[in-house]
């Protein structure tokens, strides 16, 4: 397109005066909560994921091939003695052994449905505070120290010191009992690492169950995967198989895209209502200046020129929008993501990985994309009226004759 036809578009978007102004404030608003809603979901999935891998699955994990964290009685089979290269990567401290266990508690006098996980105290792999296990005993104290997360103890009415029976069968079927101490309790934003967890010595619950030198999981850190010694996810032997890092994440994804879905509709109906007022000024600007544009045309400019003049005044509001968006939603934007969005009571509680603040995420291709989102929307939108100028003759145009 010529400059000239640039120009008279600047110009007669700029005789508008106050509808102009109002068509791009509204516009610009929408972009500046697309943007800020696609960030709050990009701040929330890396602050799921970091927390998720820190706290419970590191950089990738060795299953039991009958380990499924969503099926308890799973548990019952899902446990077996590690192989020498397991062992290995365990005694070098690129891997921590987790052994699982259902179990009953008592604690005041109530009865809860527990899982008994023992790991390492020594661990450097998880950020669950396992130290406590070993400064938690207590001379001449049988009871085994336990650590718990603040959603456990809450809903138990725990404290650091409590002392409760755990009930809980072994490798045979026997039911046995003992008493455990509550060494520690911890907060994390990751729920399926504190619901209804008690987190013990691994050596202590061996000796529990009698399964000697057997773990249900391995955690693996990010020098295992750096190594290569596992780069499939896969069966690794007849019982332990391979899950890396992307399939551990597969829950939080499918969650996402869910969010992600619905935020292109909330998108599309806050650009509809802006976009809605750029049409409707189009086809007024067409009606209202049907002789304007039969002066064009009987001077000599092309059907497609005049067209072209109308769409790019529609396709500027979009532009002057964004540069609008980012005087007074720039500051905003950043502000919200210095201090945070608080979230509301009760969102721990979903099972997903929550902390008490999001801070949103906000990537160059996030931006860009609703850039381009903004302007190719409001291009189609001020085409849409214009294509009728191809319909007009200039003598009924120059007459102002009805379209």
């Amino acid at each position: 397109m010529e400059w000239l036809s640039i120009k008279l578009a600047f110009r007669n978007l700029m005789g508008s005066g106050k509808r102009t102004w109002l068509n791009v404030t509204v516009l610009s608003i929408a972009f500046v909560v697309i943007v800020f809603y696609n960030g709050l979901l990009d701040g929330w999935n890396l602050q799921a994921k970091r927390d998720t891998k820190a706290w419970e699955t590191g950089s990738g994990r060795i299953d039991h091939v009958l380990y499924d964290q969503f099926d308890p009685l799973s548990l019952v089979d899902a446990h077996a003695p590690l192989g020498d290269m397991l062992k290995a990567e365990i005694e070098s401290g690129r891997a921590v052994a987790v052994l699982a266990v259902q179990a009953s508690a008592y604690p005041n006098g109530r009865m809860v449905n527990v899982l008994l996980k023992g790991i390492d105290p020594a661990q450097k792999t998880l950020l669950l505070p396992t130290a406590a296990l070993d400064s938690g005993r207590v001379e001449g104290d049988p009871a085994i120290p336990v650590i718990v997360g603040d959603r456990t103890a809450k809903s138990a009415k725990l404290k650091e010191g409590d002392v409760m029976i755990v009930r809980w069968r072994d490798v045979n079927g026997t039911f046995d009992a003992r008493e455990v101490r509550i060494a520690g309790i911890f907060k994390t934003t990751v729920p399926t690492v504190d619901g209804g967890q008690l987190w013990m010595p691994l050596e202590d619950l061996r000796e529990m169950t009698s399964l000697y030198g057997e773990a249900t999981y391995l955690v693996l850190s990010d020098e295992v995967i750096a190594s290569g010694d596992f780069d499939s996810t896969g069966v690794l032997s007849g019982e332990w198989r391979y899950v890396d890092e992307n399939a551990l994440m597969k829950e939080i994804d499918d969650i996402i895209k869910t969010k992600r879905a619905s935020s292109m509709i909330m998108s599309m109906l806050l650009l509809g209502i802006a976009l809605l007022a750029i049409f409707d000024t189009q086809i007024l600007s067409i009606f209202r200046r049907q002789k304007e544009i039969g002066t064009y045309i009987a001077l000599g400019m092309t059907r497609l020129r005049v067209i072209g003049i109308f769409t790019i005044e529609g396709t500027v509001h979009s532009i002057l929008a964004i540069l609008l968006g980012l005087i007074w939603g720039m500051p905003l934007l950043k502000l919200i993501q210095y201090v945070g969005l608080p979230m509301p009571a009760g969102t721990d509680q979903v099972g997903l990985a929550i902390a008490d603040k999001i801070v949103p995420a906000y990537s160059a291709g996030m931006i860009m994309a609703s850039v381009v989102l903004v302007i190719v929307t409001s291009f189609i939108v001020s085409y849409i009226p214009a294509r009728k100028i191809s319909k007009m003759k200039p003598t009924e145009a120059l007459r102002g004759k009805l379209l």
